[in-house]
């Protein structure tokens, strides 16, 4: 019977899945070329699952692309993929834009649920894979714009071991470590540790940092048909916060500020502690119907506190600014069982790849935010207070001199909120994979999502509850006029309850508010120009409803709507034995509402490539460059001087030297140019200020 690659795909990603091969080797063979997501190892399919056939578009990072680019973060595999641009995320968390949508919960591991925010480390990735458009068939509720998934490395039972090792260590002054040691006692039995020790340096004053990573994984077969993976992380981050610098009265970063930390050296701290649990089992039935089940809790411990530009004004006070702050903390746990059940059999003619799934979701977040009690006010807000510009600013430690020159203190005794969150998410899905010919397949299927929230609020003694009913279809059709070449269309839908990405709270017309909807439609085509190089374009539109309150009468509902609409394309492999390229192009165009509004965060073009080109068996280079255009800083942004990102480029560069087979030299250089530019901002005042001209050298390799 002709497999099903896009369901093998689905029941991978949903659970625990997309585990890639046994060995580096392997994942090298499969993956670099860019034609396969993964050899669905958690399912015991033993096939590749093309990307040609999957009725979405998507990228996929390796861990050997993300060596050869030098890429140490998220945000910088973000920079380099085709639908999507980042957010500050209030310089605490991973943040991206998927297709126009903000999220800073979207994110997965080995396809469970990772949303608590964080910065996440790469040091035990196999590959990164980035699917845009709504996902909740996949995914559950969320996913509006896209998700991005981290596929872990994995215990072997192969019993030739290895050690591998990596250490950097930058221009700033940064550096880290990385180990990688896999073993098997038995052919039964295999294991393998990755950790990782990071100290964090960057072009901004006041930045430090140090990130431990500690991940073992084991697996264990019990016969040739059932196998069981288990993994233990443990997670322990530090980092400075800086949230960038104000915008002027022409609505741009202030240039001149560029060198200026607007918070408290001190006190502008996150730290993270996590304890990341996995287990998922597997079963052959027979070749055509297997079942696997996860086991997935997290328990986080999440402190967040900073200061940072509230307000300025370059017209009138161009020496004065306003500090804000708060001080955060968040404790969850998240419990997820998962299990599905893969199905290939014929009614006909007409063959058929089925999974029935089942997810069970027990989440416990509790949260409280208290905000600063200035012991001036200048401006006359007791929350927050002016200061003079300057490098730095008179205001370190909880102490200082305001713009008056009055000494100022503050203490953190303004409870903004404190909430305790508890939710149960039940969710059941089908979902077919009909091959109606050699030429033409449809994908079909719907999921239900039963979602429960009960807030407790501690500041006004208040206890809410809400449940959410929802079902998620998703169409697809695909049509291959030949073997290479499929052309798509695709329809997907998903929901996010009125509680928000972080169940913040269902106070007020919250509780009453239907979640928000998402829409999307997509047609594109896959063409494999050669053997290793494809080529893939897509055009979209997603569709947002928001009810809102209305303003002239509480009892009414306004129904807001927005649209983001565009068009993406992206190359990817081997053009020559010699020189191989990633690139991507995205053209974006949204409104917010009725007034025409732009999305904030939404640049009408971005652009970005990588070359790598090796010149000798042991010699090479790479060079890559992204291109992104201006954005608006804030939603609302009809004035003519509403805050902007400038458009930028930057250039990125390498060199590698093989000194032996297995050691590795390596160069990376990112902006090559020295260009003075601002990624991402929070808000009017908080735009990033992107790292000058550095270097990463690397020293990598196995034994």
């Amino acid at each position: 019977m002709k497999r099903s690659p896009i369901a093998i795909f689905c029941a991978a990603m949903i659970f625990n899945g997309t585990v890639t091969a046994q060995s580096g080797d392997d994942v090298e063979e499969v993956l670099v070329e860019g034609k396969y997501l993964s050899s669905s190892e958690v399912n015991s399919i033993k096939v590749p699952t093309p990307i040609i056939d999957v009725p979405q578009s998507l990228s996929i990072f390796t861990a050997d692309q993300i060596t050869e680019q030098g890429i140490t973060s998220i945000a910088d595999i973000v920079d380099y993929t085709a639908g999507v641009n980042t957010s500050q995320g209030e310089g605490h968390r991973d943040a991206v834009v998927f297709r126009g949508v903000r999220s800073t919960a979207d994110f997965y591991i080995d396809g469970n649920r990772d949303d608590v925010q964080y910065y996440r480390g790469l040091y035990n990735v196999e590959q990164i894979e980035v699917l845009r458009g709504p996902n909740a068939l996949l995914f559950g509720r969320g996913g509006t714009g896209g998700i991005l998934n981290r596929v872990t490395k994995k215990a072997s039972l192969d019993t030739d071991g290895f050690t591998g090792f990596k250490s950097t260590v930058n221009s700033f002054g940064g550096f880290g470590v990385e180990l990688d040691h896999s073993f098997a006692s038995s052919g039964s039995a295999g294991f393998r540790i990755n950790a990782m020790y990071e100290s964090l340096e960057n072009h901004r004053d006041f930045f430090d940092g140090t990130r431990v990573g500690f991940n073992p994984t084991a697996r264990f077969e019990f016969g040739s048909d059932t196998t069981l993976d288990v993994s233990y992380e443990y997670v322990d981050h530090e980092r400075f916060i800086d949230r960038g610098i104000p915008t002027g009265a022409d609505g741009r970063p202030v240039e001149a500020f560029e060198d200026i930390v607007f918070g408290d050296p001190e006190l502008n701290l996150t730290t993270l502690e996590a304890h990341i649990f996995r287990a998922a089992l597997q079963h052959n039935f027979s070749d055509s119907l297997k079942a696997n089940a996860g086991v997935f809790y997290g328990d986080y411990d999440k402190f967040y506190r900073n200061f940072y530009a509230s307000g300025y004004d370059q017209a009138n006070t161009p020496d004065i600014v306003e500090l804000d702050g708060y001080v955060d903390q968040t404790d969850r746990q998240n419990l997820i069982l998962s299990s599905n059940l893969v199905a290939e059999f014929a009614t006909g003619n007409v063959e058929h790849t089925l999974i029935v799934g089942a997810e069970y979701i027990d989440t416990s977040s509790d949260q409280f935010r208290f905000n600063p009690e200035f012991s001036t006010d200048l401006n006359s807000k007791s929350d927050r207070e002016n200061f003079t510009v300057a490098r730095p600013l008179a205001f370190s430690g909880g102490v200082g001199t305001n713009a008056a020159g009055q000494p100022t203190s503050f203490t953190f005794s303004n409870l903004n909120d404190d909430t305790r969150v508890g939710i149960k998410v039940s969710s059941l899905y089908l979902q077919d994979h009909i091959q109606l010919s050699d030429q033409f397949d449809i994908l079909i299927g719907a999921r239900f999502d039963s979602f429960d929230i009960d807030v407790f609020n501690v500041k006004d003694t208040e206890q809410r509850s809400r449940k959410d009913d929802e079902v998620s279809p998703r169409l697809g059709f695909i049509y291959k006029p030949q073997e290479t070449v499929s052309i798509y269309a695709s329809y997907s839908e998903s929901f996010l309850p009125r509680s928000g990405e972080q169940f913040a709270n269902i106070n007020g017309d919250n509780n009453q508010l239907d979640p928000n909807t998402f829409e999307n439609s997509e047609v594109g085509i896959k063409w494999d120009i050669s053997q290793g190089v494809s080529l893939t374009a897509a055009a979209f539109e997603n569709q947002q409803v928001s009810p809102q309150t209305s303003d002239g009468n509480v009892e009414m509902l306004d129904v807001i709507e927005s649209s983001v609409s565009g068009f993406e394309f992206q190359i990817n492999g081997q053009i020559t034995d010699s020189w191989s390229v990633i690139a991507g192009y995205t053209n974006l165009d949204g409104e917010e509402d009725a007034d025409g509004d732009v999305p904030r965060e939404i640049p009408e073009n971005m652009f970005s490539v990588w070359n790598n080109i090796r010149v000798t068996d042991a010699f090479g280079f790479g060079i890559g460059a992204t291109y992104q255009d201006e954005s608006f800083i804030t939603n609302s942004n009809s004035a003519s001087n509403s805050p902007v990102l400038p458009s930028y480029t930057r250039i990125d560069a390498s060199a590698y030297y093989n000194v032996s087979d297995n050691l590795r030299v390596q160069l990376n250089i990112e902006n090559v140019t020295d260009e003075l530019y601002f990624p991402n901002a929070h808000s009017s005042h908080q735009a990033t200020v992107g790292a000058p001209l550095n270097a990463l050298l690397t020293l990598s390799g196995k034994f």
